[in-house]
């Protein structure tokens, strides 16, 4: 027994005295306070970045939008066993071709329409002078007061038009664009862009996930799927749309005998597709033609038509279509255009939905962001 040591016992009905050795407790988490002056820097860096990058932004966002639509074709034809390089040629060369002849097509109906603008010009200066003596001959009533006579001296010769300097909010729809020669320039990549986008479509996407740690691949795999398939029900839905408001538009405006039906009709119809103030911006060019072409009546089923086509198409279509993916309450759209719009200009307002429905879906699959996709959702 000596052997084993002198502290040695050995008891066999009894229980091992306890001892005092203190036992470490694992810390407990602390919670992390967001350093909000950090994120108020970053938030600047990162609105700097997209306002200095912006020709490049809107050139890539773009070419994933069209890849997107493209991307059916491509796998249609691999169904026929064409190579993967082949079958992201073909669809590519398509969409040019069909750009190039809605932009033959828009030259000449744009050309015959310059070469009748001063006919049109002269007409509209005539209604406008028409509703504003009428405006004043209202507002002289309200005061009490008799209307201003129109002497021949302060009142402009017919034959002269006045062209307005440019104002704040041209700059601001063209904002994004640069100059022709950037425009173009940009524009230039756009189908090569489209075409490695679709050719490495299944590298690019598990080359990206495979960035992210090992646990968060999963999550990065599912969030970049349901982008993919926002965007993709986001275009063609819009593709779809536009095309049937144009369609009935033109139907609607030939059968009132509205000039360039066919050239007015497709233009009133895409630019209704912008949420809010597409309705306003879709009146535009068939009152424009219209002025002096048309009568009265003719002038109120136009209103109507379009009102109509803009109603129909955000209550039935955009739910029936665009519903299920693209999931963003009225404010954060609003929001969103107004944003986008301030940033990027026209394009902005076109690219703010697809680009704040990516955020929203990122947000719902990163935890520590889910509240603010909640507070974007429905």
């Amino acid at each position: 027994m000596h052997a084993l040591g002198p502290d040695f016992r050995y008891d066999s009905g009894m229980e091992a005295a306890p001892t005092s050795i203190p036992i470490a407790t694992p810390p407990q988490p602390t919670e992390r306070r967001r350093n909000w002056p950090q994120v108020i820097i970053a938030a600047g860096i990162v609105l700097y970045f997209c306002d200095q990058m912006k020709l490049v932004l809107i050139v890539l966002l773009v070419s994933i939008l069209l890849a997107f639509i493209l991307a059916p074709i491509v796998e249609l034809l691999q169904h026929f066993k064409l190579p993967r390089s082949i079958a992201s040629l073909i669809p590519v060369l398509l969409l040019l071709a069909v750009i190039s002849a809605i932009s033959y097509a828009s030259y000449n109906q744009a050309a015959i329409f310059v070469e009748n603008l001063p006919r049109y010009s002269g007409q509209i200066r005539e209604e406008i002078a028409s509703i504003r003596e009428k405006l004043e001959g209202f507002e002289s009533r309200i005061e009490g007061t008799p209307p201003p006579a129109a002497s021949a001296k302060n009142r402009k010769p017919s034959n002269v038009f006045t062209v307005p300097a440019g104002s704040n909010w041209t700059e601001l729809l063209t904002r994004g664009f640069g100059s022709v020669s950037q425009a173009l320039f940009a524009a230039s990549f756009v189908p090569f862009l489209i075409y490695f986008m679709l050719s490495w479509q299944q590298h690019a996407r598990s080359a990206t996930v495979m960035l992210f740690p090992l646990e968060n691949r999963h999550t990065a795999y599912t969030t970049l799927g349901l982008i993919a398939k926002m965007m993709r029900s986001f275009m063609v839905g819009n593709l779809v749309i536009g095309l049937f408001m144009s369609l009935v538009g033109t139907v609607v405006f030939a059968g009132v005998h509205l000039p360039f039906s066919y050239f007015v009709g497709p233009i009133s119809g895409f630019l209704s597709l912008i949420p809010y103030l597409g309705v306003v911006l879709a009146l535009v060019p068939p009152l424009m033609v219209g002025i002096g072409q048309v009568s009265s009546g003719d002038v109120i089923v136009i209103v109507i038509t379009v009102f109509a086509l803009h109603l129909v198409s955000l209550n039935v279509l955009y739910p029936k279509f665009l519903g299920s993916r693209v999931q963003l309450n009225p404010l954060a759209v609003t929001m969103s255009l107004l944003f986008w719009g301030w940033l990027w200009g026209a394009m902005g307002l076109l690219l703010a939905i697809p680009v704040t429905g990516a955020m929203k879906i990122i947000c719902d699959h990163v935890q520590p962001l889910k509240p603010y996709g909640v507070w974007l959702g429905e």
